[in-house]
């Protein structure tokens, strides 16, 4: 059996001597370099452009502008993820600083450099907006025309009667959390190369998203589909950032304009942070319960800042929408989630995407309900939380969750019951403990493809569009193929995304692989056992209904010695090889008006609770332990299981403590990882515990994001445990908890 145990990942000792071909290493035969002229300004009409010196300079074989776009036979001006308010570079106006405004493509990386400096171009400076409220109001400089008020998604959830339920509570708090911009910041930046030839485009590149982007650009180009070819190398991190279009609409055309040479960009650190960002929230969570804790009411109104264009946000808004109202049974639920245009660059999903910043304001909020009541923090929680059987807001009856499970086990494992001890600490630093329990829904109509293959040598290959970025997904993909087939996980050779090669899928996102692909895998195996048992039954001189694979090979069922390896049957039918399709999709919706209706295939559920130390005199707070449960179903490999989870609550603690695109005049002013922190090895819980919950008969479930979001209110919910101060606005840095203590 391969599902359930630690299989090292194939490529791990490549993935540490270096020796991985990432996108950043490919270099193909005549290859140029591209550069990226950027606007220096937040909002401008471009009144002129010149770029005839750059075009003559030295190495440069192109130079693109938004002249060359829009033009009969070429590339399109616009294009976008959900819909096509963006210029592959800017036309007559620029949006925000950072925004590409031309394109050079030269011999080297210098000349490429140098060519930039050429070009001249004239602005005339507009007003410009930065938060999402402000662009909102009336008189606000408008970004788009489509959306004079700059709100290009509104989703709605309306459940029950909201006044009624107000009118019916014996308490009625109501408070505004706040989560800033952040940065992905990949080890790998993105970085995209493309080439045409014989009128195929052909692109490499850091994408999560490889159907996407083959779809996104033959709409681009105004090329049958057929003709674009998408490879995605293995990724350095994604974590989202790479999950939509990035890159590939500007190389693509730069590489239409060279006539058949290839080009390839790579961003610097600095590019990355105006490329796509985290998307900043203002959330306005009000409760109503009676005083023995049990909920009437909640409203919840989120403004999320989409930055200039709208990329994928509608759809992320839509989501925040649901994943807003926490895991609770509330029978009156009334939610506004808008998505804003801004000056500032684009957002897109981050991981644990708009999850993280609504887990953090409805389960700091909880900690305050619960201290307003008297009521214990995981006393209140368990209470509340939604059970089988029970229907949601959006009015689907929940399924295989887990939420107490998950919040209880952290409890236990962390020793709630019994207080923090103080008497190890010097009498200026307080300790405290908190907790958080969060739910995510995932892509609610999606589709996986997979083929399976075994050759005439008996070697077994899955091919699938899932994209590898370092969270073992081809691992635990190859070990799903490996039980269905009952062969060993040594057996199964895994190639990854090449739309010439690998079959479709929606995107690496929203910790769908493993229950999505995985799901395709297993109807693909038993697709392709029945096709060997079809092809060995002449030869057995029985029935198929008769015949059973076993250990790699077709066994009778009545004399099981009698058996057939599947290289033999592939031969002996004289074929080079049997392959069989594996498909999964699910189609959901919610009405637009109400938010009713169902919302996602499976809930995501995790918890996190965690003891922290606080300096009374600095602000530092530093977590001693963290504990993190996530719900998975059946784990497949425990080994990867553990450092998802892991893995989780570190990249967590930055948007906690630490990690906030700061931005002045639209300007980013942080945009490198000096200034820009993330957390080290120091920064860490001093004692970290994961586990990850199985349940009999449970589907394969993702846990990439599970332990994440929590982690934030759990930190903070400690900190407030601790000395009395109850911080709102992310992160939580050692200025904000002084300043509240001082302030106490």
């Amino acid at each position: 059996m391969a599902v359930g145990k630690a299989m090292v990942m194939p490529d791990a000792a490549a993935r540490v001597t270096g020796a991985t071909p990432y996108g950043v290493n490919l270099k193909l035969p005549d290859m140029l370099v591209a550069k990226v002229l950027r606007s220096p300004l937040p909002h401008a009409k471009i009144i002129g452009l010149n770029a005839a010196a750059a075009q003559h300079a030295p190495g440069v074989a192109a130079v693109l502008t938004a002249a060359d776009l829009g033009q009969p036979g070429g590339p399109a001006l616009l294009t976008g993820a959900a819909f096509k308010d963006q210029p592959v570079v800017a036309a007559n106006r620029v949006r925000y600083v950072g925004e590409p405004v031309a394109l050079v493509a030269a011999e080297s990386l210098p000349l490429a450099e140098a060519a930039l400096e050429l070009i001249e171009v004239d602005f005339e400076e507009l007003p410009a907006v930065y938060e999402a409220q402000a662009a909102l109001q009336t008189g606000a400089p408008a970004l788009h025309s489509a959306f004079g008020n700059n709100c290009f998604k509104h989703a709605k959830l309306r459940h029950g009667d909201i006044e009624a339920g107000f009118a019916a509570a014996d308490v009625i708090v109501e408070e505004t959390f706040t989560s800033p911009p952040a940065q992905h910041a990949s080890l790998e930046p993105h970085v995209t190369a493309a080439q045409w030839r014989n009128g195929q485009l052909t692109v490499w590149t850091a994408t999560q998203a490889p159907y996407l982007v083959k779809r996104a650009l033959a709409e681009l180009i105004g090329l049958d589909p057929a003709a674009v070819r998408v490879i995605v190398p293995p990724l350095g991190g994604g974590y989202g950032g790479k999950g939509h279009l990035r890159l590939e609409p500007m190389v693509a055309a730069l590489a239409w304009k060279t006539g058949g040479r290839p080009v390839k960009l790579v961003l610097s650190r600095a590019e990355e942070f105006v490329t796509v960002t985290k998307h900043a929230a203002t959330i306005t969570i009000k409760s109503g319960l009676k005083n023995d804790g049990t909920f009437t009411a909640r409203r919840v109104a989120i403004h999320w800042n989409g930055g200039a264009y709208a990329d994928a946000s509608p759809g992320l808004v839509a989501a925040g929408m649901v994943r807003a109202v926490g895991p609770y049974r509330i029978p009156h639920v009334w939610v506004d989630s808008l998505g804003v245009y801004t000056n500032l660059p684009p957002a897109g999903a981050f991981r644990g995407a708009m999850s993280s910043q609504t887990t953090w304001a409805y389960e700091s909020h909880m900690d305050t309900i619960a201290h307003r009541l008297g009521l214990d923090p995981l006393e209140l929680r368990l209470k509340n939380l939604l059970l089988p059987g029970d229907h949601f807001a959006t009015g689907e009856i929940m399924h295989d969750i887990h939420f107490v499970e998950c919040l209880q086990s952290c409890a236990d494992k962390l020793g709630w019951a019994a207080p923090p001890e103080q008497t190890a600490a010097p009498p200026h630093k307080k300790r405290g403990r908190g907790l958080g329990v969060m739910m995510k829904s995932t892509v609610p109509t999606s589709r996986s493809e997979c083929r399976l293959r075994v050759d005439a040598g008996g070697a077994v290959t899955l091919f699938t569009s899932t994209v590898e970025m370092g969270q073992g997904a081809h691992t635990a993909l190859g070990q799903i193929a490996a039980e269905a087939l009952d062969i060993p996980f040594e057996s199964v050779a895994v190639v990854g995304p090449d739309t010439a090669v690998t079959p479709f899928d929606t995107t690496t996102s929203a910790a769908r692989s493993t229950g999505m692909m995985g799901a395709a895998i297993l109807h693909g195996a038993e697709a392709l056992k029945q096709k060997l048992i079809e092809a060995a039954a002449p030869f057995f001189e029985q029935p198929p209904a008769e015949l059973a694979i076993r250990a790699g090979a077709v066994v009778s069922v009545a004399a099981p010695a009698q058996r057939m390896p599947f290289a033999e049957v592939v031969s002996r039918n004289r074929l080079e090889r049997l392959e069989a399709m594996g498909v999964y999709q699910t189609q959901s919706e919610l009405n637009p008006d109400t938010g009713q209706g169902v919302s996602t295939p499976h809930w995501h559920q995790g918890a996190g609770a965690c003891e922290v130390e606080v300096d009374t005199e600095t602000g530092q707070v530093t977590v001693l332990r963290f504990v993190g449960a996530s719900f998975a179903g059946r784990v497949v490999n425990p080994a990867l299981a553990r450092l998802q989870n892991d893995g989780n609550i570190i990249f967590g603690l930055g948007p906690a403590v630490m990690e906030e695109i700061v931005t002045e005049g639209g300007q980013v002013i942080n945009p490198n990882l000096s200034d820009y922190l993330i957390p080290s090895f120091l920064d860490t819980p001093r004692r970290l515990e994961t586990v990850s919950l199985e349940s009999e008969g449970s589907e394969f479930h993702g846990i990439g994001e599970m332990t994440l979001p929590p982690v934030a209110p759990a930190i903070a919910n400690a900190i407030f445990n601790a000395v009395g101060v109850r911080i709102r606005d992310l992160p939580l840095t050692a200025e904000k908890i002084l300043r509240a203590i001082k302030n106490e």
